[in-house]
């Protein structure tokens, strides 16, 4: 479990990245790009920063890549505008969580499909 202190050092993270991605970063290989979470280690050297990109496989691997290559900027950027001791190494991970929660809820509409279906389909022997 996260302590405190990691809670508040992920968020702020979080949202300064969110502003530099979005505002300062000029690669073209950087689409539509949402840091969705960040989580710190306990000694706040190291951060994975998860994002989530609005395109197909080969879109994400080339905005993995275009993040990776611009990594010191960001910890350059991040050293100007906050004043913690350490600025952490930061690894870049796409979140799949969104995709898990897309096909989660597909399913979830198909079974309600297929509930309605059957119950329309007892009511009209019913009627018979």
């Amino acid at each position: 479990m996260a302590t405190r202190r990691q809670r508040q050092i992920a968020e702020l993270l979080h949202e300064e990245l969110s502003q530099i991605i979005q505002y300062e970063s000029r690669d073209p290989r950087l689409g539509f790009v949402t840091v969705t979470g960040v989580d710190v280690n306990p000694d706040l050297r190291f951060a994975r920063v998860f994002i989530t990109v609005l395109g197909d496989d080969e879109e994400v691997k080339s905005t993995l890549q275009g993040l990776d290559n611009a990594t010191p900027f960001y910890r350059r950027r991040l050293r100007e505008n906050l004043s913690l001791r350490y600025i952490p190494e930061l690894q870049f991970r796409f979140d799949k969580s969104l995709a898990h929660g897309q096909r989660i809820d597909e399913l979830l509409d198909t079974i309600k499909t297929d509930l309605d279906e059957s119950d329309n389909g007892s009511e009209t022997e019913l009627s018979d």
